[in-house]
Order: structure tokens, then C-alpha cells, then sequence
């Protein structure tokens, strides 16, 4: 049995996440609703009578995805191989998909990608240049 490769599986995680984002976005421009109305009307603004957050979703979302996938122009590039950058990104983008109604279990889809790609920034796995691929082995002398 081989070795979970869990960058590959938390890309999985957030790609389920961006795409619920990204549909959530899409339902909250024809019911907007803040998550957090039950406490103060205060963040209504956002939602209503302009649109800000389900744009900011829709734009995460679709950034998301394109990172993830990746797109060709992304593919390869240093910020598609870096951890780091994903560990920087993705809370923001679950804060924007907690405070739409929406959007909530993509925020928690998000904390669960993102402490999976925390596992695997521990354990020192890297992301290969080319999306989807295994990293190589050592060389010919036989260590691994």
C-alpha cells in the first residue's frame, strides 16, 4: 500500500469547497441573507441592497478553483507549488464564505482542506510542478 499524499487530497477537499462557494454565491444574489443575522442586523448592508459579499464569494470561489485545478497560466508557478501561500489564503476565504448564509459549509470545508494542507507543510510533502503528478524517488543508488 503506498503513502496517503494528502496536498493531493486536501486540493480535493478545497475544490469541493470553492465550487460550494461558488454556487452559494450564485443563490445569495436571489435570497440574500447574512449567517449571522440572529445576533445584529449591522452586516445586512453588505448582502442587500448591493450585492459585496456574494461578489466577494463569487470571486474567491472562482480564484479557488482556478488555483486548485490549476489553469495552465497557474500550473507550475511558484504560487501554485507553494504551501505556504494556500495556508495564507484559504482562512480568508473561508472567513467571506462564514459570513454568507449560503456558504457556511464551504467555510468548514475550508478549516478541514486547510488542516490538511497544515499535515502535509508538517511532514515537508511539496506540490510537483506538474498538477496531479507524484514527486520522484532519489535516484539510481538505491535510497528512496
Amino acid at each position: 500500500m503506498g503513502r496517503l499524499i494528502k496536498n493531493h487530497w486536501a486540493r480535493l477537499i478545497v475544490l469541493s469547497a470553492a465550487t460550494y462557494q461558488v454556487l452559494a454565491a450564485i443563490e445569495g444574489f436571489f435570497w440574500p441573507k447574512i449567517f449571522w443575522d440572529f445576533l445584529t442586523k449591522n452586516l445586512n448592508s453588505i448582502v442587500e441592497p448591493v450585492p459585496i459579499l456574494q461578489i466577494i464569494n463569487l470571486l474567491l470561489g472562482l480564484f479557488m478553483l482556478a488555483w486548485e485545478w490549476p489553469l495552465s497560466f497557474l500550473a507550475g508557478s511558484t504560487i501554485h507549488r507553494s504551501l505556504e501561500s494556500r495556508l495564507a489564503v484559504i482562512p480568508l476565504a473561508a472567513l467571506a464564505a462564514v459570513l454568507q448564509y449560503q456558504a457556511t459549509n464551504a467555510a468548514i470545508y475550508y478549516v478541514v482542506g486547510m488542516a490538511v494542507y497544515f499535515w502535509a507543510y508538517s511532514e515537508g510533502e511539496i506540490i510537483c510542478a506538474k498538477p496531479w503528478t507524484l514527486p520522484q524517488r532519489g535516484g539510481r543508488s538505491g535510497r528512496v
